[in-house]
Formats: C-alpha cells, sequence, structure tokens
C-alpha cells in the first residue's frame, strides 16, 4: 500500500552499504523512516554501527532521486510495496533477523494464510523428482485449498511447485532475484503470468536489477523464511537448495527432504540431509502433515481453565489462550496468531513447557499439557 512515507522506504533500500540490519537500526534510533533522511548529522553518528561514511551516503541527494525514480516505476506497473513495518508484509519474515525491510510485490496473494510450503529443488529434475512434486502439490492443495506454495521459478523444481499449484488453483509465490521489470528465465514468463491472477512476484531488488549470482543467495533466505516449512524435492551434493535448507533450519523452520537411490546424482543432496538430521525424512503428504500438525490445528477444543495456572506473565497468557481452543498448533502459526517474534516465542514455549502447561510434539507443533 501507497503512504505518504513510501519515497523514504524505499530510499532506505537505496542507500549504499546500508543493508537489512542496518536499516532496521536507524528506524530503531530515530523511529520513523522520512526522519531518518532529516535527521541532523551529529545524531546519526551516534547510532551505534553507522560511521561517518555511511551517514554521508544517507544525505547523499542521489539516494532520493534513485527513490523517485524506483517509486514512479512501481506506480506504473502496480506493484505494491510492502515495509516491515506494515500488517500486510509476511509476518513469517519479521522473525527472521536479516529479512528485508522493503519487499515489492506484484499479484493478488495474500502472504499471511495460516499455511505455506517452500517447495524447491534442482534445475535438472529428473521424472521421479518432477512427478513427486505433482502429486504433493495435488494432496496438499485437495485438503487444504487456501495454502500458499512458495517457489523461485526456477528450471525443475521450482516452476514445477509453480504450475502445479496453478492446475490445482492454489496460490504460489514466486520469489525473484532480480527486479520486477522482467521475468528471468524468460522462458517462464507465461506460467508467472498465470500466477498474478491468485498468487504473485515478489522481490527486495528494485528495477533494473540482473539476475546476478549472488542475488540467488540472497532470494533464498525469503524462500526460506516466508513458509511454515521447505521442502527439497530433489538437490545434487551442492546448489542453491541446500543453502535454503541450511538457513530454513537457522530460522527454526521444519526441513523436509525427498529420499533417492544412492547412485543418483540429483538425489545426494537430499539424502546427505536426512543423514545429517537437517531434514526429515519425505515420502508421503499425509506424515508431512502429521509431522506439521496441520492435521489438528484447527480442530476446536474444550478451553482449559486458565484458573489451574496462575502464575503466567502476560506472553505466557497469549500462548495460553492461542492452544487452549485448538488441538495443536505449529509454532510459526502460533508465531502469526500473536505476532511474536520466534525467540521469544520458544523462550515463552519452554517456559510454559517446565510449568507443564505445554507439550512439545514432534516437528514444532505444541498443545496443552
Amino acid at each position: 500500500m501507497m503512504t505518504g512515507k513510501t519515497l523514504y522506504q524505499i530510499a532506505l533500500t537505496c542507500i549504499p552499504g546500508v543493508g537489512a540490519v542496518h536499516a532496521r537500526n536507524l528506524m530503531g534510533a530515530v523511529g520513523d523512516e522520512e526522519a531518518i533522511f532529516n535527521e541532523k548529522i551529529g545524531n546519526l553518528e551516534k547510532i551505534p554501527g553507522i560511521s561517518r561514511r555511511l551517514v554521508d551516503e544517507v544525505r547523499n541527494p542521489e539516494v532520493l532521486r534513485k527513490a523517485e525514480k524506483e517509486l514512479s516505476f512501481i506506480e506504473k506497473n502496480n506493484i505494491e510495496p510492502l515495509f516491515y513495518t506494515q500488517h500486510d508484509y509476511p509476518v513469517r519474515l519479521t522473525n527472521c533477523v536479516d529479512a528485508p525491510v522493503l519487499l515489492y510485490v506484484k499479484g493478488s496473494a495474500d502472504l499471511n494464510v495460516p499455511r505455506a510450503v517452500s517447495i524447491i529443488g534442482t534445475r535438472n529434475a529428473t521424472r521421479y523428482g518432477l512427478e513427486f512434486c505433482q502429486n504433493f502439490v495435488r494432496e496438499l492443495s485437495g485438503l487444504f485449498p487456501d495454502m500458499l506454495a512458495v517457489s523461485g521459478l526456477a528450471y525443475g523444481i521450482d516452476v514445477c511447485a509453480h504450475r502445479a499449484s496453478l492446475q490445482n488453483n492454489v496460490s504460489t509465490v514466486a520469489v525473484l532475484a532480480h527486479g520486477l521489470d522482467r521475468i528471468y528465465p524468460s522462458v517462464h514468463r507465461k506460467t508467472a503470468i498465470e500466477m498474478l491472477e491468485k498468487g504473485a512476484w515478489v522481490t527486495e531488488f528494485p528495477s533494473g536489477t540482473e539476475p546476478d549470482r549472488f542475488n540467488f543467495v540472497k532470494r533464498n533466505r525469503i524462500v526460506a523464511g516466508m513458509a511454515d516449512a521447505v521442502v527439497v524435492v530433489e538437490s545434487g551434493e551442492k546448489g542453491g537448495s541446500l543453502i535454503t535448507a541450511e538457513i530454513a533450519n537457522s530460522y527454526h523452520r521444519e526441513v523436509f527432504a525427498v529420499p533417492g537411490r544412492t547412485t543418483d546424482i540429483r538425489s545426494s543432496g537430499c539424502n546427505a540431509l536426512i543423514a545429517s538430521n537437517k531434514a526429515v525424512l519425505m515420502q508421503k503428504t499425509a506424515a508431512f502433515i502429521e509431522q506439521m500438525g496441520w492435521d489438528t490445528a484447527a480442530t476446536p477444543k474444550q478451553p482449559v481453565q486458565k484458573e489451574l495456572f496462575p502464575d503466567l506473565n502476560e506472553t505466557e497468557e497469549k500462548v495460553f489462550r492461542a492452544l487452549s481452543g485448538v488441538e495443536s498448533m505449529h509454532v510459526n502459526m502460533l508465531g502469526i496468531e500473536l505476532n511474536l517474534p520466534v525467540s521469544e516465542l520458544f523462550f515463552a514455549l519452554l517456559e510454559l513447557e517446565m510449568k507443564n502447561v505445554v507439550k512439545a510434539l514432534p516437528g514444532g507443533v505444541y498443545k496443552l499439557a
């Protein structure tokens, strides 16, 4: 949604040397994106981690000129900028310390649906991987038609996940490693256009940004952070899918990997993830649903009386109330419902476990004890 602050939100991402962490530091210290560009130099220099060189970059008039150009582009092309403080910014990403402060979104997808899964894999997919991907999306969408499937529009597994989502009428999002003035690879443009009706394109990169190799690595953290779980369908010993899986683990996301024969080089990465306990063995959709707690997450049950647990602090009470109306809930869905960072939520859940109020189940699922 465009606001009077949009120009300055874009400008914040145009400052050379200011990434997501610095941008949040500036916002935290100054409190307002527009004020950052009008703050006294002496006050900016007092902000921890902000050097004089960085202050000079903030005051460089070229920054606002770039932002004005980008604002004109997104207005002409019906692109929505989502700043990290807005309610429709992907809530799951707000729990990730290095998440972009600004996203550019084209399309109609709800990025905060109750259930979201990232499906990724090799560009050189085999028939085995493609069929698994198609069947997984079909079976999952049949049970959860309001789900969101996230991927990267690359060759192989990525575009298969998007196309399977379109075929089964579920929302799908392509996270791109370039600006929204192009689609890469161009051969997937038709699929990308079809996605806009119920899905979206998402990127942190302004127009004119080339799909350079390093941008794909940055893109992968958004793929990992936007979903409750990451499913690696096929991957070799090296590649972007394994990087995404590592990032997902650091974000406390559940990672699943589809096993393959030991002689299949396109399954070697998946087999390694499973062998090193960095991913859950992925065989059937039903097992995925059970592991994620999706089968019972919305099942109503009789609320437990709070008077039984009188010594709860404010955060613990919020968690208690959220869990008291359901059979169980995944930690990421709990974080979205309560708008709490995962780090704070895990601490509260640990305290509640020690007080015998909640019980941890496999796959990051919690229920009242």
